[in-house]
């Protein structure tokens, strides 16, 4: 099922991988996550990745210019309209808005030159980000988290005065994006200034709950990828980031509460 994006606006709407091949691409994370793949209406170019039959993810081959990566996309009313905030923004419009069968996408770089995509038209309903049975979820890390939630604040309408939209929580170092009860997305600040490895620089990180940290690691592993960062404990959570066979950083997070 689907809905449109004007009625979950501002929300973390879908993420996609850019790989160079699909069918390398399908391969890593059949093996490594469990996923299967259909084709779309987006053309075939565009693989859905689906784990249990819900879909998590899709995966698109390379396009000229864009850049082997996890993406995440949020949902917009006017995607001419976010691109015209972006540019007076003093951020980067990379590609787009371009047409697709189900709606127009493009992908911008934030001051700091963090990647992300908006989307306009349909969304899929049974994907949802932040939710406790979430495929994903997505987390900012910056430089400045304060200053990164005044830019998306006024691109994708957080904390606005329309009905629906999202909320914005400031908690100790870092900001919490809500719609409703739901956490749909975090902004961490952190040490990134000048940093050499894209691991650490500004960016979107793309996470993936597993129930197996270690095992889906080892998986990983043997397809070919690879762990970028050690594994990190909190008490409700482990989560490590990894690098897959074509050079996309993710991160997978096992749930220990």
């Amino acid at each position: 099922m689907t809905t449109n994006s004007r009625d979950v606006f501002g929300v973390p709407c879908w993420v996609n991988l850019t790989a160079p091949g699909l069918a390398e691409a399908e391969e890593f994370y059949a093996g490594v996550l469990g996923w299967t793949f259909r084709a779309t209406r987006l053309g075939e170019n565009f693989r859905v990745a689906l784990l249990d039959g819900r879909p998590v993810a899709s995966v698109g081959a390379l396009a000229l210019g864009v850049p082997t990566a996890w993406t995440p996309y949020f949902a917009v009313d006017d995607a001419e309209v976010t691109a015209a905030r972006i540019r007076e923004r003093g951020a980067t419009m990379a590609v787009g808005p371009l047409a697709f069968a189900t709606g127009r996408a493009a992908l911008a770089a934030d001051p700091s030159g963090a990647v992300f995509g908006f989307w306009e038209g349909e969304v899929v309903q049974e994907w949802h980000a932040g939710q406790e049975d979430a495929a994903a979820w997505v987390e900012l890390r910056t430089r400045d988290a304060f200053a990164a939630a005044v830019f998306y604040g006024e691109v994708l309408d957080w904390a606005c005065e329309r009905p629906g939209c999202c909320d914005v929580a400031y908690e100790h170092d870092h900001v919490v994006v809500r719609r409703g009860n739901q956490t749909v997305a975090r902004i961490d600040a952190g040490a990134v200034e000048n940093a050499p490895d894209p691991q650490v620089r500004p960016r979107w990180h793309v996470h993936f709950a597993v129930a197996d940290l270690d095992g889906a690691v080892d998986r990983a592993v043997r397809h070919g990828g690879a762990a970028v960062t050690p594994v990190r404990s909190s008490p409700t959570d482990r989560r490590v980031t990894l690098r897959d066979r074509s050079g996309a950083l993710f991160t997978l997070g096992e749930d220990t509460a």
